[in-house]
């Protein structure tokens, strides 16, 4: 279980990340929600005096509110009040920049704010409407604004299919020139751009500050080895992620189900490291059931723990692992460690290679070359009837150039 105090300092943190002033906070221990209110009366009356006392306009509620609670504070407070998801919403819209992750962000947005309506609508009157010369009672504006809702809703569904189907191209395209895939995931502020950046040389954003990636970018880099890699940088996770982000930002964490090797980078000079990769842990493990899981159940298998931020606890070398993960303990922002990293990725691609020989014409210039780029060539002899290889391949590898 998470500690109050660290939960409070990551609401700050969210908060402040989108420029919100942060001019008071609190620990408010809940002995039983209110359905009216979630809070207990004194906590609200007490919350009131602090935001009457410095004349607060917004107040951020760390906990799922229900649109009657929502409600209900607004009133007792006289100000805007967001929860936790209204306020992760918030985040990622802000953030978003390409056009999947914008068709993302609001269609969960809308999926949020439909159940929210009544908030805003209560004080129309009925639209007048229907058949006849007088009209019936017609839609009210509430049920206007819901069916147009429902009516975008089922359009951004339909775009961010199209959207999944591109993707599922360009995958297809990338498998035809294959190279293995590996995907970082982690907490948000986990270090993971940083990491990236480090690994990659590219300038992808990177600040200390929760969900400052959203939208998935990939590099190619290449190994000790001389094997390519493409590496892909996607959104953080967060404790108590909203359902509706979990189903929106699918084809971004559909990089991760592709990925033949998963990077969980974790902050591991974080106090609550452990919690963190729990919270990692549970919605990957989500992703795996359902009628159409994204992830297989191994998937932990083919996963490296990568301990971040190991310069803020005195080096690599002081830094524990865990016990049913292979882990390496690293320092994106100095660069201690990623030489094993890169190592270890070497190692974890090769264990899943087979030996093969192969005798080419000489004249078979492009499939020697293919095999020269795509695999680890260990010996090569050349005869009068040609050239015999003896090369290790990734099984999908080999299966491509056979069918070739």
């Amino acid at each position: 279980m998470r500690a109050a105090d660290a939960r409070l300092a990551e609401a700050v943190g969210l908060a402040a990340s989108i420029g919100l002033t942060i001019v008071h906070s609190a620990v408010l221990p809940l002995r039983a929600r209110r359905p009216a209110t979630l809070l207990g009366e004194g906590q609200v009356e007490m919350a009131a005096d602090a935001i009457e006392e410095h004349g607060i306009g917004v107040v951020v509620v760390d906990a799922a509110l229900s649109p009657v609670q929502q409600r209900n504070l607004e009133r007792a407070w006289n100000c805007k009040v967001i929860d936790r998801t209204g306020l992760i919403l918030e985040i990622f819209g802000e953030r978003a920049r390409t056009r999947e992750g914008a068709l993302q962000v609001e269609l969960a947005h809308l999926d949020y704010q439909r159940t929210r309506l009544v908030r805003s609508w209560t004080h129309l009157e009925r639209q007048r409407g229907g058949f006849g010369f007088l009209g019936g009672p017609g839609e009210s504006q509430i049920e206007i604004d819901r069916r147009l809702i429902g009516e975008r809703i089922v359009k951004l569904k339909r775009e961010l299919e199209q959207v999944r189907r591109t993707r599922g191209l360009h995958r297809s395209a990338r498998s035809k020139v294959p190279f293995p895939m590996v995907a970082l995931v982690g907490y948000t502020n986990a270090g993971k751009s940083t990491l990236f950046n480090a690994l990659t040389g590219a300038g992808v954003y990177a600040q200390d500050q929760l969900f400052a990636t959203l939208d998935p970018t990939m590099r190619a880099i290449r190994l000790p080895s001389g094997r390519t890699v493409i590496l892909s940088d996607t959104v953080g996770f967060i404790s108590d992620l909203p359902t509706q982000l979990i189903e929106a930002f699918r084809a971004t964490l559909e990089e991760v189900a592709a990925a033949d090797i998963i990077l969980h980078v974790r902050d591991v000079a974080h106090p609550d490291t452990g919690a963190q990769r729990s919270d990692v842990i549970s919605v990957l493990n989500e992703m795996t059931t359902g009628p159409d899981p994204a992830l297989d159940e191994n998937w932990q298998r083919r996963t490296i723990e990568v301990l971040n931020k190991a310069d803020l606890l005195g080096g690599a070398a002081s830094v524990a692992g865990t016990d049913d993960a292979f882990s390496i303990a690293v320092s994106a922002l100095t660069g201690e460690g990623l030489d094993p990293l890169r190592a270890a990725l070497d190692a974890r691609l090769a264990a899943g290679m087979e030996t093969v020989e192969y005798a080419l014409a000489v004249e078979d210039g492009a499939r020697m070359a293919w095999l020269y780029q795509h695999g680890e060539v260990l010996s090569r002899e050349d005869t009068d009837a040609g050239i015999l290889l003896t090369v290790r391949l990734a099984p999908a590898d080999r299966a491509r150039f056979e069918q070739s």
